[in-house]
């Protein structure tokens, strides 16, 4: 595999390094007091089925989708929950600590594509996540890359 090759998958370590990832952002979550109410009654095997989506979001094997039920399945554990713009930050600035932490790459290239997608995903997820909000139910996982995303038409 060259670099013009590697998936940002690839590039941060695959499954070992995307589940130490969330198992370190969970650590920092549940001792955070705005995240933590989120985050009360987490199942166990969270962090995994975190680092399984962010793993088939950057190229990786399309285990979220298999095991847990794809892009439907993550949009329902936003509905409802009103996420605040204070608790995304947050939890984008625990992502980036818990990411220096364990070693992801910090190069520029990297870095930039791991936070639009931080961001692209959070500000998603908080629309979707308002009392009345009526996001769609049915849509492939998304597949991030190297380049920027195109405008979002809902």
């Amino acid at each position: 595999m060259t670099d013009d090759d590697a998936t940002l998958y690839d590039w941060a370590g695959g499954a070992g390094a995307l589940q130490r990832l969330c198992e370190a952002f969970y650590r920092l979550v549940l001792k955070d007091e705005l995240l933590v109410p989120l985050f009360a009654h987490m199942d166990p095997g969270h962090p995994r089925y975190v680092a399984m989506w962010l793993g088939e979001v950057f190229g990786g094997p399309a285990g979220y989708t298999a095991e847990r039920g794809g892009y439907p399945a993550m949009l329902g554990h936003h509905l409802g929950r009103a996420i605040t713009e204070p608790q995304r930050r947050r939890w984008v600035n625990l992502m980036l600590d818990a990411a220096d932490e364990v070693g992801l790459p910090d190069d520029p290239e990297f870095r930039s594509a791991f936070v639009a997608y931080l961001e692209w995903g959070t500000r998603l997820a908080v629309a979707n996540s308002q009392p009345g909000a009526e996001p769609p139910r049915e849509a492939p996982v998304p597949r991030w890359g190297w380049g920027e995303a195109p405008p979002y038409a809902g």
